[in-house]
């Protein structure tokens, strides 16, 4: 079979063209093919997340949405 090589550019192009329902099959596979990376990263963030509220006295899993977004907040605007 011969191969054809394409430049990133000339593949979303030609994905472009596809039908949206097409499209959503390549994004799908994309997706899984980078599940396990993606699943790594979210559970080190968890855990990171985790460890820092403990470490300035706070318990993440028993605080509400807001009190999380407060203390994101504090971290974020820290002066280091």
């Amino acid at each position: 079979m011969p191969t054809i090589t394409l430049t990133n550019e000339q593949v979303l192009d030609l994905v472009k063209q596809l039908p949206n329902d097409q499209q959503i099959e390549i994004f799908k596979f994309l997706i899984f093919q980078q599940w396990g990376k993606w699943e790594s990263l979210s559970s080190y963030g968890a855990d990171r997340v985790r460890l820092t509220a403990r470490e300035r006295g706070y318990d993440w899993d028993g605080m509400n949405e807001e009190e999380r977004e407060t203390l994101i907040d504090e971290i974020v605007h820290e002066k280091l």
